[in-house]
């Protein structure tokens, strides 16, 4: 198979991932909402260090971009489409395999939570990690576990294949002196 017939292969892959991480977001948050009523019972104890919470996020990352008016909600709806768009464009244009995939995984995450904005006017959260008190993340669904985990794959890529050149470049020149 040629290096271009692989990349599309990878391509290819991606979406389908994107697509399927996109899917189960959104059974996911119909099981919560629906089959489970999170909404109206606000949390589920499952087991010591997990629960289902019901959390209406109305801001991006953290809660930042808090959107308190229908202007502002599809603001941020137009923001993240025009991010997920791009997102959608260098996953294209990638062509590393796991550069790929972790770009399908934010892409993923990234339709669901738009879904969600454009449905709702929120995006629906409700796993609750927590060690007794302590909360080491915010409560967060699947579509954000997943953006998050394809950009942390993204970030230690970039920085383990910078170093790798940095150390061929300095071999070379150590070399060559």
């Amino acid at each position: 198979m040629t290096d271009s017939a692989q990349i599309k292969k990878y391509r290819r892959a991606g979406l389908i991932i994107a697509f399927m991480i996109f899917a189960l977001d959104q059974a996911s948050k119909f099981v919560i909402m629906e089959t489970l009523q999170l909404p109206s019972r606000g949390q589920i104890e499952l087991i010591p260090f997990f629960n289902l919470t019901w959390a209406e996020n109305y801001g991006v990352s953290m809660g930042f971009l808090t959107a308190s008016s229908d202007f502002q909600r599809w603001a941020l709806v137009t923001l993240t489409a025009l991010i997920g768009v791009a997102v959608f464009v260098w996953m294209n244009r990638e062509t590393a395999k796991w550069d790929i995939i972790a770009l399908s995984m934010v892409l993923g995450g990234a339709m669901g939570n738009i879904v969600d904005r454009a449905r709702l006017g929120y995006v629906a959260d409700f796993a609750d990690l927590h060690v007794g008190d302590f909360r080491p993340f915010l409560i967060f669904n699947l579509a954000d576990a997943c953006i998050s985990i394809g950009v942390v794959i993204l970030l230690a890529r970039a920085l383990l294949i910078r170093e790798k050149k940095d150390e061929t470049k300095n071999s070379v020149q150590l070399e060559e002196s």
